[in-house]
């Protein structure tokens, strides 16, 4: 018998959906990356074109593989696959060896994804992870200047973190913000075009697929730190325009730390964990063994998100 009482169906929040899609998150990110990614390819040539389409298509076949195996739904064509393995793939010198994207790859999808029970339930970021692990495990791989010589890129500007570690704030005089914004450094396939990553960032911060709040509070952090180190001793230290505009700083500030899962959703929360962030990247560079600090300094701050996301705003109202 039909009963024309209306039924009031409760299910547990969120309630409310901003209308975006994984799919459309991933592919929109993608975008954002390409100018980035494009100008490595045509700085390197072939090597970077191997090293790309390696990491983007070993990321999609490890995640078909393991949700096979596991016999979950494939969800490799929602593309947050490519996703990390362009990411990944933005971190890496052109002219890395085949089985250590694969290694990357499979660290990324597998290890800090899969594993820990897929999008949303990672603690780390996975590109971040991956390019941690692989830079410890072959660091000859990632000395950026050596690797570059080999291949016969003599045309492509040294390393400038590794020019300041090595050879002092005067060698890095030869370096100009204008270099640097059009690509004139050696450094990641898609981590030395820094008006491609600036406008990357802003079109994914205008879309709302990410938060300004940590993009803003890790450069601040970034610039806050190197001045005061560069105050201290300029002789020693380079200043905050330099290390905004080298290394992954502003890979790590538009497509690292503002990951979804392992980042805050609290604002205050956002802007501690964006400063953690930034002032961990120059002090690692500065002090630390590392030439650039950035991916380690992700990851840290990654670690203590959980923590950082217990602040919360006051409620409003009172216990009567």
């Amino acid at each position: 018998m039909f009963s024309p009482q209306k039924k009031f169906i409760v299910s547990h929040a969120p309630f409310w959906h901003c209308g975006s899609t994984i799919r459309e998150r991933s592919y929109t990110i993608l975008m954002a990356a390409l100018p980035a990614v494009i100008f490595g390819i045509l700085q390197y040539g072939m090597p970077a074109i191997a090293v790309v389409c390696t990491c983007v298509a070993t990321a999609i076949l490890w995640e078909s593989l393991l949700n096979r195996a596991m016999k979950r739904p494939d969800t490799a064509g929602d593309g947050n696959a490519a996703m990390v393995g362009l990411i990944l793939a933005m971190l890496m010198p052109a002219t890395v060896p085949w089985w250590v994207v694969l290694t990357g790859t499979f660290i990324a999808i597998v290890i800090a994804k899969q594993i820990f029970g897929g999008i949303g339930s990672n603690p780390f970021n996975p590109a971040a992870l991956a390019m941690a692990m692989l830079v410890v495990s072959w660091p000859d791989l990632f000395d950026f200047d050596s690797a570059l010589r080999n291949y016969d890129f003599s045309f492509v500007a040294a390393y400038p973190l590794a020019t300041l570690k090595y050879f002092g704030v005067e060698a890095i005089d030869v370096y100009s913000i204008r270099g640097f914004l059009l690509g004139q450094q050696s450094g990641g396939i898609g981590a030395t075009f820094g008006i491609g990553l600036i406008g990357g960032g802003l079109y994914l911060i205008a879309r709302g697929f990410i938060r300004v709040e940590i993009v803003a509070a890790y450069l601040v952090g970034v610039f806050a730190t190197a001045t005061l180190f560069n105050i201290a001793n300029p002789a020693a230290y380079a200043g905050p325009m330099f290390h905004i505009f080298t290394g992954y700083t502003l890979v790590a500030a538009f497509f690292l730390m503002p990951e979804d899962s392992s980042s805050p959703v609290n604002p205050i929360a956002m802007i501690l964990y964006g400063l953690l962030g930034g002032v961990m990247t120059i002090l690692i560079r500065n002090i630390g063994a590392y030439v650039d600090g950035a991916i380690f300094s992700v990851l840290l701050a990654n670690l203590v998100n959980p923590l950082l996301d217990k602040i919360r705003p006051k409620a409003l109202g009172k216990v009567m």
